[in-house]
């Protein structure tokens, strides 16, 4: 495809935002569904945590709750294709769309109802939490390796991190508005649960109006995704069948996201609780959970403007600089957030820099399906992500564990105490190693060698 310079297999940027709007109705329908739930699900998905704290969930349930949260990940895509075979795919949009609207509402429930009496057993609020988990994260079981699979179909090899670095770019727009959008109501209230509580009406909503749309307007006739799933056997065919120089990658990688899980979920309540920093300026007065909104939006502005230069360099770089970049950022971030001094321009220049871990997703992304065999890109992306996400899944209840201790021990006449400065150092550390494994042995994709 050419773009405005003329020159076939370019990518253009504004590409992606001019073809969406030359959509067919019905994928026009779809791609504003899923834009729909992609920002209730940013809206109210990192704040969660510090909705559960304050309904009473210690730091353990807290990581516990993350370390579900990556099991669904992990585990959702692949029923996900078996839904759609067995009932159609406008119907099993229809089905996910409609599980993720009830999760925003029992969500917003669990302050409303509190505790739950059962006989003698009485569940806490944050019971529900869990509950609404399992229906929100319903929209992420939608086309994640065909996404991958029609970018390396539809991009030169040697272009393809800009190829990703221009879908990526339409993503996290929407990953800015929702929590713009969050600290925008917080910052309206007087209570945090109450703040929320809007949040949570405002993604029903969205949830609502999207679901009913999508089901109305959206006609599927034509589509064939999700048709491909041929059960566990092919799973574990295409595991043994993965091409060897994703091995080192996938290695680093998950050292990196188990060390990033470690802490994720305690991001806002550091900023909150720990640190307990809001912001003062521009005739404006934040309480510290609505700045962390902005700290999010800080983070997404630094991400759109940082991928597409960083993409265009591996073009003459090459990939692997860029993935060690991103994933240098992903280990030293929870170490300069748990010992930073609370002071509400540090934290804007640490979210700044968090930024920079999305510099090196489009390059991630294209190695990680550069390598894989014409017409095989979804398969090798889902085996890829399926293997790493169930890895992961155990990082966020470790570092609930750690984050929530008060144990201490002494070795070598150093007392090492149990803590968030802990929780998040040894995250530090494991991201480290995943950096430094990286580096050591991983590979270029040839196309940019």
């Amino acid at each position: 495809m050419a773009t405005e310079t003329g020159a076939e297999g370019d990518v253009d940027l504004l590409d992606s935002f001019r073809q969406f709007f030359a959509l067919e109705r019905d994928v026009l329908v779809l791609s504003l569904s899923m834009l729909a739930f992609s920002l209730a699900f940013q809206m109210t998905s990192r704040y969660v945590p510090e909705y559960m704290r304050i309904l009473g969930a210690s730091a353990g349930v807290i990581g516990l709750y993350g370390s579900v949260g990556n099991l669904i990940s992990a585990v959702y895509p692949y029923p996900g294709g078996a839904v759609s075979d067995r009932i159609g795919s406008r119907l099993a949009l229809t089905a996910f769309a409609t599980l993720a609207t009830v999760g925003f509402g029992i969500w917003y429930l669990a302050s409303v109802i509190g505790d739950i009496a059962l006989g003698t057993v009485t569940l806490p609020a944050w019971t529900l939490v869990f509950v609404g988990l399992f229906l929100a994260q319903a929209w992420k079981s939608f086309g994640l390796g065909a996404t991958f699979a029609i970018v390396k179909q539809s991009v030169p090899p040697g272009r393809l991190a800009m190829g990703f670095a221009s879908t990526e770019m339409f993503r996290r727009i929407g990953f800015l508005l929702g929590p713009l959008a969050a600290a925008a109501l917080l910052a309206t209230t007087a209570t945090f649960v109450e703040g929320f509580q809007r949040v949570l009406a405002v993604a029903l909503a969205c949830g609502v109006v999207a679901t009913v749309a999508q089901h109305v307007l959206y006609d599927a006739s034509e589509d064939t995704l999700g048709k491909s799933f041929e059960g566990i056997d092919q799973i574990l065919a295409d595991l043994r069948t993965m091409p060897a120089t994703l091995r080192p990658l996938l290695v680093a990688d998950t050292l990196v996201r188990f060390a990033n899980g470690m802490v994720y979920v305690f991001f806002v309540i550091v900023v909150t609780e720990f640190l307990a920093v809001g912001f003062t300026g521009f005739g404006v007065q934040l309480r510290p959970d609505a700045f962390f909104g902005v700290l999010l939006g800080v983070e997404m502005v630094v991400a759109i403007l940082s991928m597409a230069p960083v993409a265009k360099l591996t073009e003459w770089a090459g990939l692997k600089p860029a993935v060690a970049l991103g994933f240098l950022v992903y280990a030293v971030f929870p170490l300069l957030l748990i010992f930073a001094p609370g002071d509400q321009w540090v934290l804007v220049l640490l979210f700044a820099f968090s930024g920079l871990r999305f510099a090196g997703l489009p390059a991630h992304k294209a190695l990680i399906v550069g390598p894989a065999k014409q017409d095989t890109g979804g398969r090798v992306t889902g085996t890829y992500y399926l293997l790493r996400n169930t890895l992961v899944i155990p990082s966020a209840a470790l570092g609930g564990w750690l984050y929530g201790s008060e144990w201490a021990v002494g070795v070598g006449g150093v007392t090492l105490r149990a803590g968030p400065e802990l929780a998040f150092g040894v995250a530090t550390a494991v991201g480290l190693a995943g950096v430094a494994y990286f580096v050591a042995f991983g590979r270029e994709f040839e196309a940019y060698e």
